[in-house]
């Protein structure tokens, strides 16, 4: 079984669903990101969704496309984010890591390279939101022979017609997008996401976790009630922006993990 699996398993036999945080790597550096990112899981993060910096992030907002500029300045580049994740190795082989990002830098670093490479440093999975299922011959099928997990995203919009179109190539989970609109837009309504996320477990047994509009715990508890997990971006990275020591930026994450934990 994979990390991504593995994690999974522990929290359904604990009776709890899954937090998975994002940041975005060399924001505002390295070595703060690598700091953060290091403390995540003593501050209850389950899997770790590491943004990978691009100049053209369609599906971020103003947040996360402000904390990719932040982190390109600062120097960081795909082989800079790869040695993060081998950092971050040295002394935790447990927590599962998810790349997110788009397909560009990819591509220029030469595909069988880069899943050769993901797969060394220790990366279990990778969202990559540009890439429709119609391109899975492109990397969502390298990767899963790989030992990669590729992690597909379903929306408000995702229609029984384009759902079975999805799920085929699809592992580790599936990240439900819980608003119509980019990253840290709008605040997502638990009640409609339950729908939803019925609707999905009866095309799929993989795990859902929900992310966009997630802010606080109480919404992080909502989410993870109706879902296996809950995703928080924007309001993580918005602390790091404003300059918020380490320490916070964990205390904060620790609120945000402790409310879906207790769903």
């Amino acid at each position: 079984m994979t990390r991504i699996a593995n994690k999974f398993a522990d929290l359904k036999s604990q009776g709890k669903s899954a937090f998975v945080s994002y940041i975005m790597a060399g924001d505002p550096d390295y070595d703060t990101t690598l700091e953060i990112m290091k403390g995540l899981p003593s501050a209850g993060v389950d899997i770790i969704e590491l943004g990978a910096p691009f100049t053209d992030p369609m599906a971020d907002g103003s947040t996360i496309q402000l904390a990719g500029q932040r982190a390109l300045a600062s120097g960081m580049t795909l082989n800079k984010t790869l040695s993060m994740v081998s950092n971050f190795r040295e002394t935790d082989d447990i927590t599962p890591i998810v790349l997110m990002g788009y397909y560009n830098p990819i591509y220029n670093h030469g595909v069988e390279k880069f899943l050769f490479d993901a797969k060394k440093a220790g990366v279990d999975g990778m969202i990559v939101v540009d890439l429709p299922p119609e391109e899975d011959a492109e990397l969502c099928i390298p990767a899963g022979k790989a030992g990669l997990d590729f992690i597909r995203l379903a929306t408000p919009t995702t229609d029984a017609r384009r759902l079975p179109k999805l799920l085929p190539n699809t592992s580790g989970f599936i990240y439900y997008v819980a608003v119509t609109g980019v990253t840290g837009s709008g605040s997502a309504d638990a009640k409609a996401v339950g729908v939803e996320i019925n609707r999905l477990k009866e095309s799929t047994d993989l795990p859902i976790v929900v992310g966009f509009g997630i802010n606080t715990p109480e919404a992080a508890r909502d989410m993870a009630s109706h879902a296996d997990g809950a995703v928080v971006g924007s309001a993580i990275v918005s602390k790091i922006a404003a300059g918020d020591s380490v320490s916070d930026v964990l205390s904060f994450v620790k609120s945000l993990a402790d409310g879906a934990h207790s769903a």
